[in-house]
């Protein structure tokens, strides 16, 4: 039978809240932001998630270097086809093969296990005890998770970018249906689309944030988010299901395509796409903030 401390905050680790405080004890100055994000920063997860973001276009540019061109298929042209067309479809190239789910793995594994592993370690107890409230604890953490999970969605497409103009050449980006896009103007566009991908994400965050506050496995928490992007993505496949796959958030994630066009640009993918992945954002949050003021942490 285990025991909960109480810390001086005036809240016990079992939730329950007291009366005593220290003098002079202010709960917004515990556990500041820059504490949290070091602390983070220098985990081995951290170092590895944006090795393999930036790692992955010198990968891509490899590929092409040594497989050659790419070609339509089918009378067909899609992204990867035009990517060595210039620095900028090679982002873009780059930002669509990883969009649909390798990205999901920095963001799940931010969020994912960002509690689950201090209580792994036998160190959330001591922290509560340290003291830091449970809200201002969460509030650090997750905002530091979307910090870190921005810098890898945003920082995938800067890299890129980089790598596609120094092999070939800042031009115009070539569009897959007709036409092409001035420089100015498709940096704009690829920043909205790089946006909107980090956008799309929040639902997988929620979820993994979620289940980081609900068990002591952080492999769980983080497997748990990866796989209901996968099992979301096979329901989406499923036609029959109709008008019901809106409400999967992975739906959504080639909204951004509406972007591309030489014209006028169409929104309203994008917008459907960012109200479902943001509600389901709020509602795993409020779970997991509700859920943690009043579980019983024992580790």
């Amino acid at each position: 039978m285990s025991t909960a401390g109480t810390d001086l905050a005036g809240t016990n680790t079992a939730g329950t809240n007291t009366t005593t405080a220290a003098e002079g004890y202010r709960p917004r100055h515990t556990l500041p932001l820059r504490v949290e994000a070091v602390r983070q920063l220098l985990r081995r997860r951290t170092l590895i998630a944006f090795s393999v973001v930036a790692g992955l276009p010198v990968v891509v540019w490899a590929a092409f270097t040594i497989g050659g061109t790419p070609g339509g298929r089918n009378n067909t042209v899609s992204f990867m086809d035009v990517a060595t067309a210039s620095g900028l479809n090679f982002s873009l190239a780059v930002l669509f093969v990883a969009s649909g789910f390798l990205l999901t793995i920095p963001v799940a594994l931010f969020f994912g296990d960002t509690v689950a592993s201090e209580a792994s370690w036998s160190s959330l107890r001591y922290l509560l005890a340290a003291p830091v409230p449970r809200a201002r604890l969460l509030v650090s953490k997750l905002l530091v998770s979307l910090a870190f999970s921005a810098a890898a969605v945003l920082a995938l497409p800067a890299v890129a970018l980089a790598v596609g103009t120094a092999a070939y050449g800042w031009k115009d980006l070539e569009l897959t249906t007709a036409g092409s896009l001035p420089p100015g103007t498709a940096v704009q566009r690829l920043a909205v689309i790089a946006l909107y991908v980090f956008v799309s994400q929040l639902a997988v965050a929620g979820f993994a944030f979620w289940l980081s506050t609900v068990t002591d496995a952080p492999l769980g928490a983080v497997g748990g988010a990866v796989g209901i992007v996968i099992i979301c993505n096979i329901l989406d496949a499923i036609t029959a299901l109709g008008s019901l796959r809106d409400f999967l958030p992975t739906h959504w994630q080639y909204a951004w395509a509406d972007v591309l066009q030489p014209g006028h640009v169409e929104w309203a993918g994008m917008l459907k796409g960012t109200s479902v992945s943001v509600s389901f954002a709020i509602v795993f949050f409020a779970l997991a903030f509700r859920g943690f003021q009043r579980k019983d942490i024992v580790s």
